[in-house]
């Protein structure tokens, strides 16, 4: 099966500057509610740490039904609204990793 037509697992790694944490978790929240409604969306969960050091992290972990699904979640009104938002949000630039099937238990 080729990669462009086989399922497709994103994890994104979010770090937002002390100042705009919560402007984060609610663009996300947000974000989580339209992207799980997307033709070809599996599944996108935002999950958070809190680092003793008074860091948060947030991870995105997404899966989409290929890489099409993919293009259409990031060329998406929500998707790029939140983008044009939260540009100056981050204390580093977003960390996003595609990961395609090796051998997934279903």
């Amino acid at each position: 099966m080729s990669q462009s037509t086989q399922a497709v697992t994103i994890q994104a790694l979010i770090v937002p500057r002390p100042e705009h944490v919560q402007d984060v978790e609610t663009e996300m929240r947000a974000m989580v509610q339209a992207s799980r409604a997307e033709a070809g969306c599996q599944r996108y969960d935002l999950l958070r740490v809190d680092r003793p050091d008074g860091t948060v992290e947030f991870h995105v972990q997404e899966r989409y039904d290929d890489m099409a699904a993919v293009q259409a979640h990031r060329d998406s009104a929500h998707y790029q609204a939140y983008r044009s938002r939260a540009g100056d949000w981050f204390a580093q630039p977003p960390a996003v990793t595609v990961l395609h099937d090796v051998d997934v238990a279903g």
